[in-house]
């Protein structure tokens, strides 16, 4: 049974998630402060975290950035606010998906099963690159380049993946916003730019002069064998 943290001060809208969540057979838990969730999930690592952004200790946003210091644990986002840029912050902090108050309970647990659907580590062979370059270790989910495991977040390890299984095609950034796991109703393509940028990053800490990956303006990104 999967296990749901629910990190909400308004205890209306937890009671509403709990009914809601444990209908569809998760195993629920409720806190009101993101220091108190942050303590839970060290103790008892949960499956997924619904996150409200407006906490009282906290903001969900400052809570997401020192959860994911640890853990690349799913996060869906509850808020009241609907503006754009509250939406790229936090999916480009790590979140998974994002929620704008009122919302349907109903609506919610099914955007929780299909986080934990897309999430599930998923049985695949390895890419068909040079072993020298990159490597994909499907059971421990790791890329090598270079010789070298990159230390990569899960969306980054999705999205590295998906380039690597077709080298020189261009993909789109809708094409792997929906490849490194983030609900392409979540949105915000540009967000694809901010995890090119830290996977370019890290590539270069292995090798400098290299450039893998390539943006194709008005397209989107190739992943080149180099």
């Amino acid at each position: 049974m999967q296990h749901i943290l629910i990190v909400e001060d308004e205890a209306a809208i937890a009671d509403t998630l709990l009914f809601a969540l444990q209908g569809e057979g998760f195993r629920t838990s409720w806190v009101s402060l993101a220091g108190d969730a942050l303590a839970l999930h060290a103790r008892e690592p949960a499956d997924l975290w619904i996150l409200d952004v407006g906490l009282p200790d906290m903001s969900g946003f400052e809570a997401c950035k020192q959860l994911r210091r640890s853990s690349e644990v799913p996060v869906l986002f509850l808020t009241a606010r609907n503006s754009e840029i509250d939406r790229v912050v936090g999916l480009e902090i790590g979140a998974d998906d994002y929620v704008s108050k009122p919302f349907s309970p109903r609506e919610v647990a099914a955007r929780v099963k299909a986080i934990l659907k897309r999430v599930r580590p998923a049985v695949a062979q390895p890419a068909a690159a040079a072993p020298e370059v990159f490597h994909y270790d499907a059971l421990r989910q790791q890329i090598s380049y270079h010789g070298q495991v990159l230390a990569l977040t899960r969306h980054e390890l999705r999205l590295l993946h998906c380039l690597l299984q077709q080298p020189e095609r261009v993909f789109s950034r809708e094409q792997l916003l929906q490849a490194s796991g983030v609900s392409a109703e979540a949105g915000y393509e540009r967000t694809i730019d901010s995890h090119i940028r830290a996977l370019r990053s890290k590539l270069r800490q292995v090798r400098d002069s290299s450039e893998a990956i390539h943006t194709h303006r008005g397209l989107g990104y190739s992943l080149r064998l180099q």
